[in-house]
């Protein structure tokens, strides 16, 4: 039996029916993903890809209690992903399709920090500390 031997988040992100392609964070972020379901007409019910280790899954919305950012004009959460170099995730992330939300800056609070938002609607805050 395979046990879990740390305690770790594994955010959902809820994506329309019928998306046929989440390469994007493969190409935003260096994804792997790790497994997939795929629905009868090959689109997505269930992607589970990790960011250097940092693991989180796609799941087509199937509940009425799902958020998902397109259906409801935003999100409840924005992803924090700590990075090394934030300028060339921040870059690469626009090159693969997000939009930028804020600029990359420096901040008072000692936080390098620059939000986009994914094809999906999700916000996220690529960052590291200065």
């Amino acid at each position: 039996m395979n046990q879990i031997n740390q305690v770790f988040f594994a955010p959902e992100l809820f994506i329309k029916n019928g998306v046929y392609d989440v390469s994007f964070y493969q190409k935003a972020f260096g994804a792997v993903e790790l497994r997939k379901f795929l629905n009868n007409d090959g689109s997505y019910h269930v992607s589970e890809l990790s960011i250097e280790g940092a693991v989180f899954h796609l799941h087509e919305t199937v509940k009425s209690s799902a958020f998902e950012p397109e259906k409801h004009n935003g999100t409840t959460v924005v992803i924090g992903l700590f990075v090394p170099d934030v300028h060339a995730f921040f870059n690469k992330a626009i090159a693969a399709g997000a939009t930028v939300v804020s600029p990359v800056q420096d901040y008072d609070y000692g936080y390098r920090q620059g939000s986009i938002k994914d094809p999906f609607g999700h916000q996220w805050q690529i960052q590291m500390k200065i």
